[in-house]
């Protein structure tokens, strides 16, 4: 099994983005079982809407992850209850709106997708490692892929060293910064720190850099504005035995416009 797994898609030039390069990816990297993204920030950079929804799965997107920014735009909290493709957090409390984790077949091929949230510098929630071992009872004998979606590589790290052997992979987001670190644990689980960032890469982690410098001269609040130059997709290529769920392969793309 061939997954693709696209780091966070930031607004319209994200999109943009990965219209005009998942094809190239698709023709040198594939063919590919599942391509899979976080889209936390694919509207307007905050949040998620249908319609911008509705373009992502015609752009190819099998399923969609997303992390603590699928809040900003309310118009996603109903989206998380109709759509089974689509995931949040699964450490948020028992009461919170859709789910953290889903199966989603395609062609006779069966992927478990689990997305957690860090809490080190971010939201106090529920605790990440305990929750992972609630939800992969539900997906025992299937290959699961982890999108964890935090701020610090020492816990993404620590989680994904608690996994191995337990999960195909486990892919960092969150930071919109690829890292260098990919590697197949002893396990047979693939790990890389953070995925990288879908969008324009000419400011500051996805934003215009005007208005994050003065925030961060003056100590005012800005309005940021998503950065429309130097277009990217982050992404990585796993290849997962389909029989031991072990990961065979795990492969960096940073592919530009």
């Amino acid at each position: 099994m061939k997954v693709l797994f696209v780091g966070d898609i930031v607004g319209n030039p994200g999109r943009k983005a990965l219209s005009g390069l998942l094809p190239r990816a698709k023709a040198e990297w594939g063919p590919f079982d599942l391509i899979i993204a976080n889209v936390e920030n694919a509207a307007g950079g905050f949040g998620l809407t249908e319609k911008v929804m509705e373009e992502l799965f015609r752009q190819g997107l099998d399923a969609m992850t997303s992390g603590n920014h699928i809040w900003d735009n309310r118009e996603a909290f109903a989206l998380l209850d109709a759509e089974n493709r689509l995931v949040r957090p699964a450490n948020y409390p028992p009461s919170t709106r859709g789910n953290g984790s889903m199966v989603i077949e395609k062609k006779g091929i069966k992927l478990g997708i689990l997305n957690l949230q860090g809490r080190v510098f971010m939201q106090p929630i529920d605790c990440p490692f305990r929750r992972a071992d609630e939800e992969l009872l539900r997906m025992e004998g299937l290959p699961v892929l982890v999108d964890v979606h935090a701020e610090a590589t020492s816990e993404k790290r620590a989680l994904a060293l608690y996994l191995d052997g337990r999960v195909s992979a486990v892919l960092g987001t969150h930071t919109h910064v690829q890292t260098a670190d990919e590697a197949i644990l002893s396990g047979g689980t693939a790990f890389i720190s953070d995925v990288g960032m879908t969008g324009g890469h000419g400011g500051v982690i996805g934003m215009e850099k005007d208005a994050i410098i003065n925030r961060f001269l003056t100590g005012m609040p800005t309005k940021f504005e998503v950065c429309k130059t130097d277009l990217k997709m982050d992404a990585v290529v796993v290849e997962i035995d389909g029989g031991t769920g072990r990961s065979l392969s795990i492969e960096r793309l940073s592919l530009e416009m």
